[in-house]
């Protein structure tokens, strides 16, 4: 039964990631990747305020299921080495360098936020 929740979230991160990527990315005439950025950071947030979630359901279908899909590490690499090979090698080390620090800053408030609600 688990394993439902894991795809019922997924069934919805993954349609989110796509729709939330192209939307942000239409919205901006950089080489950067803002939109799996964007993704990226949304999901770290929302992992760390299930920190303070106790219920093991609520994981599966929020954490390893909505969040899973809707974070892409596999996407977050193969654009930052596309940047790289195309020259952009500072887009390359500002996603890199941005994207674990906006996600660690992301993570640590939402699991201080956890600790207030």
């Amino acid at each position: 039964m688990n394993w439902l929740l894991v795809i019922a979230g997924a069934a919805v991160g993954a349609p989110l990631r796509y729709l939330t990527d192209r939307a942000i990315q239409s919205r901006h005439d950089s080489l950067f990747p803002w939109g799996t950025f964007t993704v990226n950071v949304a999901g770290s947030l929302v992992l760390g305020l299930l920190t303070g979630v106790s219920s093991a359901q609520t994981h599966l279908l929020l954490g390893t299921g909505l969040c899973g899909a809707l974070t892409t590490y596999s996407t977050f690499s193969y654009e930052t080495l596309k940047l790289y090979e195309s020259g952009a090698r500072g887009y390359a080390l500002a996603n890199v360098t941005g994207s674990v620090a906006a996600g660690l800053a992301a993570v640590w408030l939402g699991a201080e936020a956890a600790t207030v609600l």
